[in-house]
């Protein structure tokens, strides 16, 4: 499994830890969350191969089964932050879209997976540049402030030559009234993550 744009290492982490099997490496592009990610990993005792460098110009010696990320993906249209490694990490001019999906095809086995999260309101892009990128999506979820908001977040796990339908599952609320929804309670608590304050 790939884990692309890595960022402190979360993804694919959670991921590894809930399935010790899988053999995981990752991508991202800026030296101090290479540096954050490698400890994360050795604070958990994961066994971690991390690319150093840019996904576009990086070259792979293997396909892989998976791809996950949780890309950079505010458009164009919003303000962007003045701090550079907030603005490699959020906005997807350092990361378009097609040229990303197509990468991603690339680099997969046939019939492999990718699995990743996108701003909501970009998901018919997305779903275009997935099938120009000869892959579909063949579940999605979509992520809710709560309940009467429009969605945020679109999750999606597409498949690589997939002919599948696409099955959209029921929305998911992050919270209830001013708390953490009871499903996004499970969700943090399955993760039994601790984070900590550092000045970037």
């Amino acid at each position: 499994m790939l884990d692309v744009g890595a960022g402190c290492g979360i993804v694919g982490l959670l991921v590894a830890k809930d399935f010790p099997q899988i053999k995981l490496e990752a991508v991202e592009k800026q030296e101090l969350f290479v540096r954050y990610a490698q400890k994360n990993a050795q604070a958990n005792g994961i066994d971690y191969k991390l690319h150093f460098g840019d996904f576009l110009e990086l070259d792979f010696e293997k396909r892989y089964d998976y791809v996950v990320s949780n890309p950079p993906f505010y458009h164009d249209g919003v303000q962007k932050s003045g701090n550079e490694m907030l603005f490699n990490a959020r906005y997807n001019i350092n990361l378009p879209i097609e040229g990303f999906f197509q990468k991603v095809h690339k680099i997969l086995k046939p019939r492999g997976h990718f699995v990743f999260c996108y701003d909501a309101t970009q998901f018919s892009l997305v779903c275009a540049a997935l099938e120009k990128a000869k892959m579909r999506v063949v579940k999605t979820r979509f992520v809710h402030p709560k309940k009467g908001k429009n969605a945020s977040l679109v999750l999606v796990y597409a498949r690589r030559d997939s002919k599948s339908m696409m099955e959209v599952l029921p929305p998911l609320f992050s919270f209830e009234g001013e708390e953490f929804s009871d499903e996004a309670k499970e969700i943090y608590k399955k993760a039994g993550t601790n984070s900590i304050k550092c000045k970037i």
